[in-house]
Formats: structure tokens, sequence, C-alpha cells
């Protein structure tokens, strides 16, 4: 099967639009198929995407304004030359809403059937930048959506926000995780005594540093007795979380290996964002046995199994968050108990688990398609 993927973001960028498209990069070459991916092009330009899987396309860019980390394609022809060139039998739009736009609308000229994955909450990312614009959002995400042969949502509460909104044909396809790397044997006691010197409940939280994220949720925690927040991440929001997190260590961006003994060093993990669709870094905390607390609201209603897995507290409540990691604190063995279910709840979430069912949808779009063609 030929697939180009048309993503909004790929690594060097650190998100989750950009692993997940990478993960499918590398799903489709591991099982023989042959993808192609376009992406905008990085801040340096061009880049040699030496570690990609498969040939990557770049489109030229220009980073978003107030948040420079972020690159939002230019026009291009080169998104329809590169579906063309490939002789695509499928393309699979990542998050769509600039490049994947036109990703879709190139499909539709060439009669290549698209699948389109929602991952991103634009519509909650215009009310915390503009204060405005949810309508327009939700508006364009119908648009690109209801074009596509199949929209893919990550969490039950993605899908019925779609539906809702009015997008048709549906389905849900969630995220894999790396069980193998984030595991809990990545305990570090030297970084634990590096980063806890004191010997405190070390709570992290691990994901861009952005307003969407409400990380200075965690201010509460903060001020709690024998607790050292860690913050993992980066993005415009840094700045201002040095003086909202009195004490905390803001460890900046860290991948790979060092990440996952990070996850695995922690006692609890926090996330704060309200929006996420699917909250890939709760389920590398489930896989390194780590407690979460996350609000309960999007994605996370799908992952953290309330009293068994972690807590779910209202969404941007301070108070709520404190509260819960005090719960959690003064219970060591209600923290074994919550990491070591989470660890068992994702450990069959594996990428290849999850890659199979997104061919298996390609495999379903593509005989629609031909009973079309040929009704």
């Amino acid at each position: 099967m030929r697939v180009v993927i048309v993503t909004e973001s790929f690594p060097p960028d650190v998100n989750g639009v950009a692993h997940c498209a990478l993960q499918t990069a590398r799903h489709l070459v591991g099982r023989g198929h042959t993808p192609l991916v376009v992406a905008p092009a990085t801040a340096a330009g061009p880049a040699p995407d030496t570690d990609a899987p498969c040939p990557v396309v770049r489109v030229p860019s220009l980073p978003l304004p107030g948040y420079p980390q972020v690159r939002v394609a230019l026009p291009s022809r080169r998104v329809a030359a590169a579906i063309a060139e490939h002789r695509a039998d499928i393309v699979h739009l990542a998050s769509p809403f600039v490049l994947g736009v036109r990703g879709m609308a190139a499909a539709g000229r060439l009669g290549v059937p698209a699948v389109a994955v929602y991952q991103t909450d634009l519509a909650g990312y215009a009310r915390t930048y503009m204060g405005a614009g949810e309508a327009a959002a939700w508006r364009r995400i119908r648009s690109v959506h209801a074009a596509a042969d199949r929209t893919l949502a990550p969490s039950g509460a993605a899908l019925r926000d779609l539906e809702t909104r009015g997008v048709p044909r549906v389905r849900l396809w969630p995220r894999g995780v790396d069980a193998e790397r984030f595991r809990p044997a990545r305990r570090d006691q030297a970084l634990r005594r590096e980063l806890a010197p004191r010997g405190e409940l070390i709570v992290g939280y691990v994901g861009r540093l952005a307003p969407e994220k409400q990380v200075e949720l965690l201010s509460g925690v903060c001020g709690l007795d024998n607790v050292r927040v860690v913050v993992v991440g980066d993005g415009p929001s840094r700045a201002g979380l040095a003086g909202a997190l009195p004490g905390a260590a803001l460890l900046g961006r860290r991948t790979g290996d060092e990440l996952a003994r990070l996850f695995a060093s922690l006692d609890v993990f926090v996330h704060t964002g309200p929006f996420e669709t699917f909250c890939q870094t709760v389920q590398e905390a489930m896989a390194s046995g780590v407690p979460v607390v996350a609000p309960a609201v999007g994605g996370p209603l799908d992952l953290v199994d309330h009293g068994r897995t972690g807590l779910l507290v209202p969404p941007r409540d301070a108070d709520a968050v404190r509260d819960a990691v005090r719960e959690l604190a003064a219970d060591p063995a209600r923290r074994a108990a919550y990491g070591a279910a989470g660890r068992a709840a994702v450990e069959g979430r594996t990428w290849a688990a999850v890659g199979d069912q997104l061919v298996g949808h390609y495999t379903e779009v593509l005989a629609a398609r031909e009973a079309v063609m040929a009704a």
C-alpha cells in the first residue's frame, strides 16, 4: 500500500502530532508498505531527515506568531505533486488544519481516498489564545473532516465532540505507547536524589509549556510539605512558570531514554491541560508504573481509571490538583497499587497493535471506495 502522510508537524518537532506521524510511518515501513511524509520545513530550513523511516517532503513554512516552536506551512504545489508522484493509494491527514487542508484538496482532485486523523483541540486553542474563534475553528474542522472518507478520533470524548459538531464517518483510533522504553525498571535512585535531595515526594509534569496546558495549576502542589515539583518540557510559558511555581525544577526538553528515566523516577504524574484529545504523556506515565492525576475531560477519561490507576479531578481547578496529590502523597501503598494497575492497563497498547488497526481502517476505506467505483 502506498501512503502519503500529510502532517502539520514531524520530528525534530516534539509533540503528539509529530510523534504519532513518526510512529505511523515506522509501522507502515515495518509491515511492508510504502509511506511518504509531507511536513512543514523546520526553522533551519529543509531538514535532512536522516532518522526518518521514509522519504520526507518539506513544504516552506513560517513560525506561528507568539509561538515560534510551531511552524505553519505556506501555500505550495509540493503537496499535490508529492501525492501524484508517489502514486498514493491513500492519503493520511495528521491533525489537518493548514497543510492538511491542502492535502485534502489535492487528494480530492486526484481521486485518492483520504483518512483524516483528528488530534488537536483547535477550538480550545482558539479560546485560549484569542478568547474567541471557537465557532470558526469548528467550521474549519468540520469542513476538512467532512471531505475525508473517514475521520479517526483518538478517544471517546473526541469522537463524541466530532459527531456532535456534525462530522460524519467518525471511528475510534487510539494511540500506542512504547512500553519497553517507558517501564518501571527505569526508576533511577541517583536521579531521584538529584531532584529531591531531602527525600521529597517527586511530582512531575511532562509536556509542552504553553498557555493551553495550564501548568500553573501546579502552584498549589508547590506549597505542599515534603513535595518537589519537576517540570519537563519547553515552550512559550517557560519563563512565566519560573515565578508561578516556586521551588519547582524546570528541566527543559528531554527525550529518549533520559525522558523514560525521568518518568519512572516520579512518584506522581500530573497533567493539567483541559484540551487533550488523547494525552500521550498520561499513557507514558502509566507505562512507567506511575500513578496519574489528570483532568476529568477529553482523552484522560479513556486513559485514567479513577480510583484504580489514578485520580481524575475537575479541569482548571488548582485546589483539586493539590488535594489529589496530597491524598496520594499520604498513601504509598495506594500509589504503588495505582502504578502497577496503570502499567498492566497499557502493556498491550503497543504501536504495532494500533498501527495494525490503522492499516485496517485504510483497507476498509479502500474497499468502500472501490465498491462505489464499481457500482
